[in-house]
């Protein structure tokens, strides 16, 4: 999440580097110098954390009364035993048992220690805390990171996961309807084309990660292009905004305050063979398109630093008998359409982007009949790289 790479992969260097954006402590994330020497007290944030949407604890950093990170970034004298200690307090305080990742990042004299745990969102809320089994949710404010949840919200907190999944569809459908809507605005029926369809989004979303007032100005860090050239082409939706690339694909890309990021657009060609009109897929134009999409994403999901689980999805409809082509391979499509569902974190998008786009291009392109080598995958993934690098 605020990383960007496992949290194996962190070293104590990475965390001085952190320390130094000085990031205030917030709904994912909290500073502590030492473990409190009331177990209960740490166990209540690991509950919190797992009862909301996940979030990261650094150890061996003090924080100012701006809950910012204060300097000197030395870390803690190095103990060998504190991973013990952790797994300890959450076995003996927390029930059920919240599942964290630790990583002690030590200095390069081995003499100093930071110590770093990702604390997943959890689908087996509510996390009971103490001998009152008491459930506390994270706030994010700084008078009151933690809060017990009323035995009133029990209710919620114990189904606030099914919640999360029926906001999820219905972001996704919103999302979807938004695209519908834009083809029949300029007269196009959306059920005779062949559509593409990427989307990121929280597992469990739960509210707004910004206010969807800010989308511009991301959309444009997103984009990386000047607000000049995409004013005109953002068109506000309810918690989010629609980008209408318009052209030959009508492509659009929606950003939404809760987290989702879905880019759609008509992917088939209609080209002449003998004569009569065919629908063509031209496959490096699909791959450019997922490469992009992902580059957008990256840009994203690090501006608005969630940290949790990220669900995506990949549609293609209407493929039955379109042509597709990539080199001297050709192959007509026998699926009446594609789908793929895969769940990743933003670390995995960073470190494994190479692998990511590997999988999902192989699924395509094995699917709609095109039976292409290793290389020519992998050799495609980087051409569509290194082409958005020159950009």
């Amino acid at each position: 999440m605020f990383f960007n790479k496992p949290i194996h992969e962190i070293t104590f260097e990475d965390v001085v580097a952190f320390c130094k954006r000085q990031i205030p402590e917030g709904k994912q994330l909290d500073y502590k110098y030492l473990l409190p020497k009331n177990k209960e007290k740490f166990a209540k944030v690991i509950a919190s954390f797992a009862n909301a949407m996940g979030g990261t604890v650094i150890i061996g950093v003090n924080d100012d009364k701006n809950d910012k990170p204060c300097p000197p970034f030395t870390g803690i004298a190095y103990h060998e035993k504190i991973r013990n200690t952790i797994e300890d307090i959450i076995q003996v305080y927390i029930d059920p048992v919240v599942f964290v990742d630790v990583n002690i990042c030590v200095s390069k004299d081995g003499q100093r220690m930071f110590v770093v745990v990702d604390i997943p969102q959890s689908n087996l809320t509510p996390h009971l805390v103490g001998k009152l089994k008491r459930a506390y949710i994270r706030t994010g404010q700084s008078s009151r990171p933690e809060m017990i949840v009323h035995p009133s919200r029990l209710p919620w907190l114990l189904d606030h996961r099914k919640k999360s999944e029926r906001l999820r569809h219905i972001l996704y459908d919103k999302a979807e309807s938004h695209f519908d809507n834009y083809l029949k605005n300029h007269n196009l029926n959306p059920s005779t084309m062949s559509v593409a369809s990427l989307s990121l989004l929280p597992l469990y979303p739960q509210e707004p990660l910004l206010n969807y007032r800010q989308l511009p100005a991301l959309i444009t860090h997103c984009l990386q292009a000047p607000p000049e050239k995409i004013s005109l082409k953002v068109l506000p939706v309810q918690d989010g905004a629609v980008v209408a690339a318009g052209g030959i694909s009508r492509k659009t890309i929606e950003f939404n305050a809760y987290g989702l990021l879905m880019s759609k657009w008509n992917f088939a060609q209609e080209t002449l063979q003998d004569g009569k009109p065919v629908q063509t897929v031209p496959f490096t134009e699909l791959a450019r398109n997922i490469v992009l999409f992902f580059d957008y994403a990256l840009r994203f999901f690090d501006k608005i630093s969630f940290g949790g689980p990220l669900t995506f999805r990949l549609k293609l409809s209407h493929t039955r008998s379109l042509q597709v082509r990539l080199n001297t391979h050709k192959a007509t499509v026998l699926e009446d359409y594609v789908r793929l569902d895969e769940d990743y974190n933003l670390p995995q998008l960073s470190s494994k982007l190479h692998e990511i786009l590997y999988h999902i291009l192989q699924t395509c392109a094995w699917s709609l009949g095109l039976q292409i080598t290793e290389k020519e995958i992998k050799t495609l993934i980087e051409a569509c790289i290194q082409e958005q690098r020159h950009v």
